[in-house]
């Protein structure tokens, strides 16, 4: 498959928006998000991000479709509940840059384009000028009766582009899991990578 690589900012994320919402809504089904979301909704979310002139979006394309994307953005422009943890241990944001989603359809997995979005996005964040990236990852219990028996944490891919979990360094977010009848609060470890 020919898949190419393209760095979206600006005005350039608009054009994205329909495509970013439908990947977070397939791929964040699997486990272990098991997210069950809207279609509204993550449109909302989407625009919210890029509303920051900092965001960056990195799109995965086959033929002009959009098959994957990663986003970054500035920490300090991220909601209170993203930054709590790094205020509460007094971990100045101001340097930090903040990599969202990593979506990528199935058929497209195991070719080198999760490394292609670190690049890119750690690429983006050192022009900026942070001195450190981090991400958060759910935390999920290893005998969930929704885990699959192939399933596999990404902690070694993590570890191995030079990512640490931080101990103690958790937010809370709120989504509606598949089979939920309402939004419950989850566990998001960060992981911290200083350049």
């Amino acid at each position: 498959m020919a898949v190419t690589i393209d760095v979206l900012t600006g005005a350039a994320l608009h054009d994205a928006v329909d495509a970013l919402a439908a990947l977070r809504i397939a791929v964040f089904a699997e486990y272990p998000y098991l997210y069950d979301g809207s279609a509204e909704y993550e449109r909302a979310y989407v625009r919210e991000f890029m509303a920051e002139p900092d965001s960056v979006l990195i799109a995965a394309k086959d033929a002009g479709r959009i098959v994957g994307a990663a986003t970054a953005s500035p920490m300090a422009s991220q909601k209170p509940e993203f930054r709590a943890p790094f205020d509460a241990r007094g971990i100045d944001t101001a340097s930090l840059f903040y990599f969202g989603e990593s979506v990528l359809l199935p058929e497209y997995r195991g070719q080198g384009i999760g490394h292609a979005f670190f690049d890119a996005r750690e690429a983006q964040a050192q022009a900026w000028g942070a001195s450190s990236a981090c991400f958060a990852s759910v935390v999920r219990p290893d005998d969930h009766p929704l885990r699959p028996a192939r399933y596999h944490p990404h902690d070694r891919f993590w570890t191995g582009r030079g990512y640490t979990p931080v101990g103690g360094l958790v937010t809370r977010l709120a989504w509606k899991d598949h089979g939920e009848a309402a939004e419950t609060p989850k566990a998001m470890q960060y992981w911290l990578r200083v350049f």
